[in-house]
């Protein structure tokens, strides 16, 4: 099959639109119709339904698609593998991690990073869903288990725990709880134990709501539990990653945590001689090193 003719095959099923895919390829309409029908007629297979509101995916469609799909993602492996052999750190980082750790930890930190390599671009991807790495849905990952897909190199970085934090502001108004039955004086603020998650803070918070606590805010994510502790609303499980970036905090009932989290970072076998990945690789550890270092600090303190 031709190359030009499978690229703008998926141009058209990616935008679900002739002219959109013309747009992007800098292509009449006319142009991008003609390519799509002769492909249809070398496969003798359609491809599209057309309707008034743009094209579906035919279920022959659906199956090119997948493929092409999967040769542009090798493509730009090799293309990345290719600019990396130069000295320079550039071009584009697509780094996936949980919205909290994401929006929580890494995101702030992430001047270091530009100010040391200012011509990289990061696309940041913040889900619970994990991506798949060999496939280059992304570059690399930090993730709170460890990875289970093959090919991968990991790195354990750190435990996290999740324990309960209030203000300081909150303890003065409400006073702290000397027990966990006393929670049932506060508000509990927490992800929804249904939401995705690590199951150890689901197990944490299922075991809390065991002490018929009568007023309980949950949002599936840790920056919404965060916002709500900082604002007063109540005593927030939260990661305790945060204590450093967030001294306001104090924790309540210290002998309440999650089991251990591990936080891993991996990245496929293939991109080991990255020079971006080295990069954001050493950038990540030596701040995991400084975190550790200051968190020792004010224990010591």
């Amino acid at each position: 099959m031709d190359w030009d003719k499978l690229r703008i095959f998926h141009a058209v099923a990616d935008a679900g639109s002739l002219t959109h895919a013309g747009d992007h390829l800098h292509l009449s309409q006319s142009a991008v119709s003609r390519q799509v029908r002769a492909l249809e007629e070398s496969l003798n297979a359609t491809l599209f339904h057309r309707h008034a509101r743009g094209l579906i995916l035919t279920e022959q469609g659906e199956l090119l698609f997948d493929a092409t799909r999967a040769m542009l993602k090798r493509l730009d492996a090799a293309t990345a593998r290719i600019r990396d052999s130069e000295e320079e750190v550039f071009g584009e980082l697509r780094v996936t991690t949980t919205t909290g750790f994401g929006t929580l930890w890494l995101a702030p930190r992430l001047t270091k990073l530009y100010d040391k390599y200012p011509d990289l671009k990061i696309d940041l991807m913040l889900e619970e869903r994990v991506l798949d790495l060999p496939m280059r849905e992304a570059d690399i990952a930090i993730r709170m288990k460890e990875p289970s897909q093959a090919d991968l190199i990991r790195k354990r970085l750190m435990s996290v725990h999740m324990c309960l934090y209030a203000t300081r502001a909150y303890i003065t108004k409400h006073g702290a709880p000397e027990r966990v039955e006393d929670l049932q004086n506060h508000r509990l603020i927490c992800q929804n134990p249904r939401s995705a998650q690590v199951g150890a803070a689901a197990l944490l918070v299922r075991e809390l709501a065991t002490n018929d606590i009568s007023s309980l805010l949950t949002v599936n994510n840790y920056f919404g539990v965060l916002q709500g502790v900082l604002n007063g609303l109540g005593i927030g499980v939260l990661p305790d990653y945060l204590i450093r970036d967030f001294p306001e905090l104090e924790r309540v009932l210290p002998e309440i945590a999650s089991n251990e989290v591990p936080v891993f970072l991996a990245y496929p076998e293939e991109l080991r001689h990255s020079k971006r990945i080295s990069a954001f690789r050493d950038f990540v550890q030596e701040e995991i090193i400084a975190y550790r270092k200051k968190m020792r600090e004010q224990a010591v303190g």
